[in-house]
């Protein structure tokens, strides 16, 4: 899952990138207000972390900008104003959630991980589907109650792929949720990230729609 930062306090913000990273999210950075806006507005993002008090632009402008454009990600307010006052501010402007500074990183993942369950139309914490379990606070995968061992990118694969059971992911799609912006775009490496997944949990699961992507199937749809 991909989540943009925006907050111009570089120590906040290399403490959330790394909190994130290690909880196997790809995380992109901007630290003012005009680049977190035209990254929120030209990259597709599982969620945001927004500070309200960026230089630039301001943070409640930005979101308000992203809603007014259709842009419906998930974003968690940041800010060092905790008034209620600004918090209705804040959720009035299309906020999902918010938190006050200084805050506690296990509390920003845990409210991460909620809005993105909400998100994808999911109340458990841990996805699952048939004897698949995927716990994304603690990146374990289990299948019929064993341990599977993924690398990151396999988890992050996975774990798009269960945020969006049933539904054909395009290769495109795959590869800007699990990689940051950076990334080579025109690499096969989705191919050999589902045939390694295919390997570790069956042929089965993962179903590939020629010129369309893949689909987390049941083993009775995967014909």
């Amino acid at each position: 899952m991909r989540v943009l930062v925006v907050e111009d306090d570089r120590d906040v913000a290399r403490q959330v990138e790394t909190t994130l990273r290690q909880a196997g999210y790809v995380v992109d950075l901007a630290h003012d207000g005009e680049e977190g806006g035209f990254l929120g507005e030209s990259e597709p993002y599982d969620a945001v972390v927004l500070d309200l008090g960026l230089p630039v632009v301001d943070g409640l402008t930005i979101l308000r900008r992203w809603r007014e454009a259709g842009r419906d990600m998930p974003v968690l307010v940041l800010t060092a104003r905790d008034t209620w006052r600004e918090k209705v501010t804040g959720l009035r402007a299309g906020a999902d959630d918010y938190l006050a500074k200084p805050f506690e990183l296990e509390e920003l993942l845990a409210r991460l991980e909620a809005l993105i369950r909400r998100a994808a139309g999911r109340a458990s914490p841990v996805l699952e589907h048939g004897p698949l379990r995927v716990d994304p606070g603690t990146t374990r995968v289990t299948l019929h109650g064993n341990l599977v061992e993924l690398t990151a990118f396999e988890f992050r694969t996975l774990s798009y792929l269960m945020h969006h059971h049933g539904k054909v992911i395009s290769k495109t799609e795959l590869t800007e949720h699990i990689y940051g912006q950076d990334f080579d775009r025109d690499s096969n490496v989705i191919e050999v990230l589902i045939n390694r997944l295919r390997r570790k949990l069956g042929t089965a699961l993962i179903k590939t729609h020629r010129g369309q992507g893949y689909q987390l199937v049941t083993p009775r749809d995967a014909s």
